[in-house]
């Protein structure tokens, strides 16, 4: 008989990328039976890819609202699944966990940020407090998920504080699948960067546009999801004439258009959230660019540097630092040859290593291991 797997969000979208996408179809494909269970506008059941998803329409007027009523409301829904193992994915479903556990039922906690770590920039949470809140979660954490059977992290330095809480720690990074269709591409050589993601201030895109800004003949193609608020900040910026907004775009087309760019641009700020200059592997967006075969200009995280620098795929730069930005961009835009090579070099890294096939014989090594 299949081992039931009921995998529980009360905060991300259904058909998240790294929780249904990776994790449940991967398992489903590996003779599990899989349920997700979530929370969206509408209520419905369907089966897609082998896994069963559940949407809960569960309203909420506030944030305090979304962590109590929605969380009471998956964990319920999941009970009614009965299933052998439950995987959880976010904070506030930790303490129902500690519920599944009184029930013998085997319970993984996956940690998608390093939480006591992202409260302290928490901005809706008076600045005051935030380091009590930290510190209260961190005890928290320490008293409940040393009960569980199983703790994911998506990067190093998670993984070693969770490991001392919980010996049972497994890192499964968010590397991206392998794209046959966009291994194919010849790398773009034009005169454009490139960034396809989130359009907030974590990934710094006022200073990049103000690096262009400084460049001829440079244009900035940007895809995503945008904070409104922010967005017009940019549009703002003299250099805003130079930047190709395209919107949100399907996730599915999200590697033929960095394809059309020839450098990604990957800047993201130095939050507490990814370890300060250390970094974080959680990301997919440096493995894109790399996949794409395309050179990266990134944050010089310790970590990132580590790969890019010494697997000569990409420039380092400090994100806060414009000229530097300017620079390296001027650089591999003039530099075809040198810009070809570093591309080739970071397609060849994700072909070998940084892809999601390697972490899924994670994933199942853990599932194997606790069931």
């Amino acid at each position: 008989m299949k081992q039931k797997v009921c995998h529980i969000t009360s905060v991300h979208p259904l058909e998240d990328i790294r929780i249904f996408k990776k994790e449940c179809v991967s398992l489903a494909n590996n003779g599990f039976d899989v349920t997700l269970i979530g929370c969206g506008e509408n209520a419905f059941e369907t089966i897609k890819e082998n896994v069963r998803l559940v949407s809960l329409n569960i309203p909420v007027k506030n944030r305090f609202q979304r962590i109590l009523k929605r969380a009471n409301g998956v964990y319920k829904k999941a009970i009614e699944i009965d299933a052998d193992i439950y995987h959880l994915h976010d904070p506030e479903l930790i303490l129902y966990g500690k519920y599944l556990k009184k029930k013998g039922k085997k319970v993984i906690f996956d940690s998608h940020e390093d939480v006591p770590a992202q409260i302290l920039s928490k901005k809706w949470i008076p600045s005051p407090f935030r380091k009590v809140f930290s510190l209260l979660y961190a005890l928290f954490e320490k008293i409940t998920l040393n009960k569980f059977d199983a703790l994911v992290s998506v990067t190093p330095t998670l993984s070693d504080k969770l490991r001392k809480i919980n010996p049972n720690t497994f890192q499964i990074t968010n590397y991206p699948f392998l794209d046959e269709a966009v291994l194919s591409i010849n790398p773009s050589l034009d005169n454009s960067i490139v960034f396809a993601g989130g359009i907030t201030s974590q990934w710094l895109h006022k200073e990049i546009i103000q690096a262009i800004d400084r460049t001829n003949n440079v244009t900035y193609n940007l895809a995503g999801g945008a904070d409104k608020k922010y967005l017009e900040e940019l549009k703002l910026l003299s250099g805003w004439s130079k930047v190709n907004f395209v919107g949100k775009i399907p996730f599915v087309q999200v590697n033929s258009f960095v394809c059309q760019s020839s450098v990604g641009m990957a800047l993201c700020d130095y939050s507490p959230n990814v370890g300060g200059k250390t970094g974080s592997l959680g990301n997919t967006k440096l493995f894109e660019y790399m996949m794409a075969g395309i050179p990266v200009i990134c944050t010089d995280f310790v970590l990132w540097k580590e790969i890019v620098e010494k697997n000569n795929c990409g420039i380092c730069v400090n994100p806060h630092d414009i000229h530097q930005i300017s620079r390296a961009i001027i650089e591999l835009i003039n530099n075809k040859d040198k810009s070809r090579e570093m591309g080739l070099n970071g397609r060849k890294l994700v072909v070998e290593k940084y892809n999601w096939t390697t972490q899924e014989k994670i994933l199942l090594k853990m599932y194997n291991k606790i069931k």
